[in-house]
């Protein structure tokens, strides 16, 4: 299993309606791909404009399947709602 750790920065003024274009444009495309098993989003207590998605695969193979054009496609979908991100990538080694 694999995690993917995206940030967003996301003001706490607009994070209820981001979340929900997020949640009708990339939630969607997420659970239609192979490989995805289920993401949550996180808010940082220490700072409230900072969003993090964390997304779970079954493999890093299946996840790197998803093209760049794919992103680029669903990135257009959140329209003026697009915010960068920055991503860090952590492998399960032991689960309870």
């Amino acid at each position: 299993m694999v995690i993917e750790w995206l940030t967003f920065e996301v003001t706490a003024d607009d994070r209820a309606a981001w979340l929900d274009v997020e949640e009708r444009v990339w939630s969607r495309f997420l659970e239609q791909q192979p490989g995805f098993v289920r993401k949550e989003m996180w808010t940082d207590r220490f700072d409230p404009d900072r969003v993090h998605a964390v997304i779970w695969w079954t493999d890093e193979a299946t996840w790197k399947r998803i093209t760049p054009e794919q992103v680029a496609a669903v990135d257009e979908q959140m329209g003026e709602w697009f915010r960068d991100c920055s991503i860090q990538v952590f492998d399960v080694i032991r689960e309870c």
